[in-house]
């Protein structure tokens, strides 16, 4: 069967980029012909009639203390690229995509399935263009199999207006199944679209954790330089001193795996972002970790090492959450004033329900493509 996936736009955003992976290695697997449809990233370009404005501003900035690229948009278009060489290398190396500037080049005789998700691809302020293209809008009257897979609202609050709402709710009760990642998407799909929905485990769980060990290795990826692994998307002065701490305490040597900075005003070289392999040895190398990363405590899981997981309100809690409490280990959520050190983690019970997890799968998908 041809199977098209519409997810979010990959680029350095290392969860994003192996769930695709992994749903498209999981399907290819299964005998069938899958491809990742993506909408073209274009240039950022400033209205010629916004410019003076914008530009005034800018340079006023600056004036008074606070740094800030007057050409900004100029500047991204020419270091995004430097960026993402090296996600981008991982990419292009093992995802099979098909690039569209707008979902409507393509065609009904194009794919027998689209599969939607996973990651947060029902986020309207994530996903690129209007939401209603996650719930395949410009194939509403096609004759193909329509699957959300683990598809994520990324938040258990509601972010549609009641337009959207209205419109993709319609467009979703013509899926043949619907499964979302997190326990609050299921209520989410009854409560606003009326459709009922199943919960199903991040692509990434799919593969088993010899399939990312074998990435890693035959790239020769170096060993990581340290011993606690901190993967900090929203850091702070107060968690990197308890960081510190924590690997103080427990001799071991903190180490990152993800660019210096992402600050704009930073050095290029220090917002280079490190492969997608080296992430993953991260993983395998660390004894600790702490994070506030959804696919940072998934690879923990996979990779059955102890971690620590702080809450991330701007990102999504509720996805943690709801990862931490399939698997029995909500204690892993933790705060600045209380670690949890002392409590274990099953890995047997942990390693069972993964493959509960994948026999569903299998199971489910197998019914209906």
């Amino acid at each position: 069967m041809r199977i098209g996936i519409l997810t979010l736009p990959l680029h350095t955003n290392y969860g994003g980029i192996l769930q695709a992976y992994a749903l498209q290695t999981v399907l290819e697997r299964m005998g069938h012909k899958v491809c990742l449809i993506e909408k073209r990233s274009k240039p950022l370009r400033l209205p010629l009639w916004k410019a003076p404005l914008v530009y005034g501003k800018r340079i006023v900035k600056n004036l008074i203390g606070h740094p800030y690229p007057i050409f900004y948009e100029q500047k991204i278009n020419h270091e995004l690229p430097i960026i993402r060489k090296n996600t981008d290398k991982f990419i292009n190396k093992y995802i099979i995509r098909r690039i569209v500037d707008d979902y409507s080049e393509i065609k009904e005789t194009d794919y027998d399935a689209i599969v939607v998700g996973s990651d947060q691809v029902w986020r309207p302020k994530y996903f690129k263009g209007k939401i209603e293209n996650a719930f395949l809008d410009f194939a509403k009257d096609w004759n193909i199999k329509r699957i959300a897979y683990a598809a994520s609202f990324g938040t258990d609050k509601w972010e549609y207006t009641q337009e959207q709402t209205e419109r993709c709710g319609e467009l979703l009760k013509l899926f043949n199944f619907v499964s979302v990642r997190e326990t609050s998407g299921i209520n989410l799909c009854i409560s606003h679209f009326g459709v009922e929905a199943e919960l199903e485990p991040d692509p990434t769980m799919l593969l088993a954790v010899e399939d990312y060990i074998q990435l890693f290795k035959e790239s020769d990826t170096p060993k990581s330089s340290g011993t606690l692994l901190y993967y900090i998307l929203n850091e702070t002065p107060a968690k990197e001193a308890w960081i510190k701490r924590l690997a103080d305490t427990k001799g071991l040597i903190p180490f990152n795996v993800k660019s210096k900075s992402n600050k704009i005003t930073s050095p290029l070289a220090d917002r280079i972002q490190p492969s997608v392999e080296q992430w993953l040895r991260g993983f395998y190398d660390a004894s600790l970790i702490v994070t506030d990363s959804f696919h940072a405590c998934v690879f923990s899981i996979l990779f059955n090492k102890t971690f620590l997981v702080f809450p991330n309100e701007t990102r999504g809690t509720a996805r943690i959450q709801s990862l931490l409490s399939s698997f029995n280990i909500n204690h892993r959520m933790i705060d600045i004033d209380n670690s949890c050190m002392e409590a274990s983690i099953d890995w047997n019970d942990i390693n069972q329900i993964l493959q509960e997890n994948k026999e569903k799968f299998f199971t489910t998908i197998k019914s209906i493509i």
